[in-house]
């Protein structure tokens, strides 16, 4: 089976990427070939080909973190997982989702509803998981509480605000003013970072502090974030956009942020700081990181089929203009998540 992968060579601007076709081997037992239906833009591409995503392989490789697909055929010992040809699924990849074809473990796949297609599903991935882990599992935010998302225009940040706004939470979130509308749509009080004082403005607004801020910024700036939280708030950073065109060690910026919120969680006080790892604990839990997917997917899942969260599309583009999609994923208030669709 022959498949059209985009392949990332070292680091460099969108434009090195190489569209390249190899040879895939039939799946073998536990697997599954995947003709995949679209597969995401996110900030970890933006990092990978600066070579600044923390623990990416080496040059080079396939990227594309998330993908949604269709099982096109079914390796041995797979009868017990639920899945059948033809069956639409979803996977959470970290690398290889760039291609129109992939072979994945069938345990790491997950059954997309029925109804929902391929492009909407695949907002709800990566950005889908992280969104419901941090808000549920991480920060733990009750209905009628307050919080602040940074960068709520963005493709974490418009399935978090919706989830949030689902469970009545209150959402203050930050973008450029050119999305502001678009926030008000998803019942969020915007906030424009560029000219305003964010710190002062979510007093304002929430005078006693916010229950979580969710922080994908990290540098400096993150000290704000921690000074908005309430008596027992909770300070969720997951990224280091600030430093990401910076030069040097990718792993530097993580560290010293890492120790940041490690000194916090060491002070006296009833605030808590924590930097959410999406893949926490597979190496060592497998099967639970596996049954975890599939309950948060599902549930985010659940939310799409239901209409009780929109998927926010910021466009499209052919898996074979992939540079192009990276180049405008990076330029600046893009609201939603870029998508790749391969051709038919």
């Amino acid at each position: 089976m022959r498949a059209t992968q985009i392949v990332l060579p070292g680091i460099g601007e969108p434009e090195t990427l190489r569209v390249e076709r190899t040879e895939l081997a039939p799946p073998g037992p536990g697997q599954a070939l995947v003709r995949v239906e679209a597969s995401g833009v996110s900030f970890a591409e933006q990092q990978m080909r600066r070579g600044r995503y923390y623990d990416q392989p080496p040059f080079p490789f396939v990227p594309g973190y998330d993908l949604v697909g269709v099982v096109e055929e079914l390796g041995a010992g797979t009868g017990h997982s639920g899945l059948a040809v033809g069956r639409r699924v979803a996977a959470l990849t970290k690398i290889g989702g760039w291609a129109d074809r992939v072979l994945l473990e069938a345990a790491d796949l997950v059954p997309v509803p029925d109804g929902v297609d391929a492009a909407r599903a695949e907002t709800a991935v990566v950005n889908g998981v992280t969104a419901w882990r941090m808000l549920y599992r991480s920060a733990k935010v009750r209905s009628g509480q307050t919080i602040v998302v940074l960068g709520a225009g963005g493709g974490v940040g418009t399935t978090l605000v919706q989830i949030a706004r689902q469970a009545g939470i209150r959402v203050i979130g930050t973008a450029a003013a050119g999305q502001h509308a678009k926030l008000r749509e998803l019942g969020v009080i915007p906030v424009d970072y560029r000219r305003e004082d964010v710190p002062a403005r979510v007093r304002e607004i929430a005078p006693e502090g916010v229950a979580a801020v969710f922080d994908h910024v990290g540098g400096p700036g993150i000290v704000s974030s921690w000074r908005m939280l309430a008596p027992g708030g909770a300070l969720v950073s997951y990224g280091t956009l600030s430093t990401r065109d910076q030069t040097g060690s990718p792993r530097i910026p993580v560290l010293k942020l890492l120790a940041r919120l490690t000194l916090w969680n060491l002070l006296p006080n009833n605030r808590s700081a924590t930097f959410f790892n999406l893949w926490a604990g597979r190496a060592r839990h497998l099967d639970r990181f596996r049954a975890e997917l599939r309950e948060d997917l599902g549930a985010v899942f659940g939310l799409l089929a239901k209409g009780e969260i929109t998927a926010q599309v910021a466009k499209t583009f052919p898996l074979t203009e992939a540079a192009a999609a990276l180049r405008y994923a990076e330029s600046g208030g893009v609201t939603g998540k870029v998508v790749l669709v391969p051709e038919s």
